[in-house]
């Protein structure tokens, strides 16, 4: 069963960010690009990327219900950080 993780993260340039990080990722996973739907996939979960005026709506959906979610967010989260030079913080909420 799939659970799932989502954050809404404040920033200015979620636009810019969330393409950079799908740019940097295409070399190692799967990517999409759909309007305003970005998409990462990865082998064990697929990351959602929404840009949004004043944050990036991120969320992580995991095949596994045992998968690592503080993981996965700690990855995305900082390389998000990476992506948009700026300091960020995530309060995730899980649902299954």
């Amino acid at each position: 069963m799939a659970v799932k993780t989502q954050a809404h993260i404040a920033t200015q340039q979620a636009s810019r960010m969330a393409k950079r990080l799908l740019n940097h990722w295409k070399h190692k996973f799967e990517v999409a690009e759909h309007g305003q739907l970005l998409q990462i996939f990865m082998p064990s979960a697929t990351v959602d990327l929404r840009p949004q005026a004043d944050h990036l709506a991120v969320e992580i959906t995991a095949q596994q219900a045992d998968a690592d979610l503080p993981m996965l967010e700690q990855v995305v989260l900082e390389h998000l950080i990476r992506m948009g030079q700026e300091p960020l913080q995530a309060a995730w909420q899980r649902s299954d």
